[in-house]
């Protein structure tokens, strides 16, 4: 059933990364859904789009996917196939498509667990295959692009240490960095959306002190 009440509800659709996204803690009193789903790839959630997205019916989604489709071996032109499968969907229900950044990964924590050597298994290559994609994709259809990847990169390009404890998802410190991006991106879809009262007006800015 469509939210009740004057707030704009935003869905945030996605896998561990959304799922693992506290929204109710970085977000308070605004109507925002988690859909995340650990583990998931593109084309799950583009299966579950209906229900999951257009069922709620939003205003807008937020769109953060594909990091497990490279895990996996898929192609990027299978990902962003599916993203912009997404992105028809949403457009053709008169919901806002905002696409996120695929984040980096890092090998900082590979020491404690051989399972953490995330640039192996996650090929940085495609990861900027897709973000490359994903901005040039935004510009044409007039969709607005977070772009998490240039805050939460250090200049190995990688996730920092301190942001992340296996290299692949945010932990708090994480999260706190990409919440106001996120937040200054949806205020400029959804009327009401941005956090007036925090008095900061230049969230990437205080996002990149973070993240130092």
């Amino acid at each position: 059933m469509p939210p009740a009440g004057k707030a704009q509800r935003v869905v945030f659709m996605g896998d561990s990364i959304t799922e693992g996204w506290h929204l109710n803690e970085y977000f308070t009193g605004r109507d925002f859904v988690n859909r995340g789903i650990g583990g998931q790839v593109t084309s799950q959630m583009l299966g579950r789009f209906l229900q999951d997205v257009i069922g709620l019916h939003p205003k807008a989604v937020v769109i953060m996917a594909g990091i497990n489709d490279i895990g996996r071996g898929y192609t990027a032109n299978t990902v962003e196939a599916n993203l912009q499968a997404m992105g028809e969907l949403a457009k053709a229900h008169a919901i806002k498509p905002i696409f996120a950044s695929l984040l980096p990964v890092s090998d900082y924590h590979k020491d404690k667990d051989a399972r953490y050597e995330m640039t192996r298994t996650h090929s940085p290559e495609e990861i900027t295959q897709v973000n490359r994609w994903l901005k040039d994709y935004c510009d044409h259809e007039k969709f607005v692009y977070i772009d998490y990847y240039s805050v939460m990169a250090d200049y190995k390009k990688q996730l920092p240490a301190d942001v992340s404890d296996d290299g692949l998802h945010p932990n708090a410190r994480g999260y706190r960095v990409m919440s106001p991006i996120a937040l200054e991106a949806i205020g400029r879809v959804v009327a009401g959306a941005y956090l007036e009262e925090s008095g900061d007006q230049q969230p990437k800015r205080r996002a990149r002190m973070l993240a130092k």
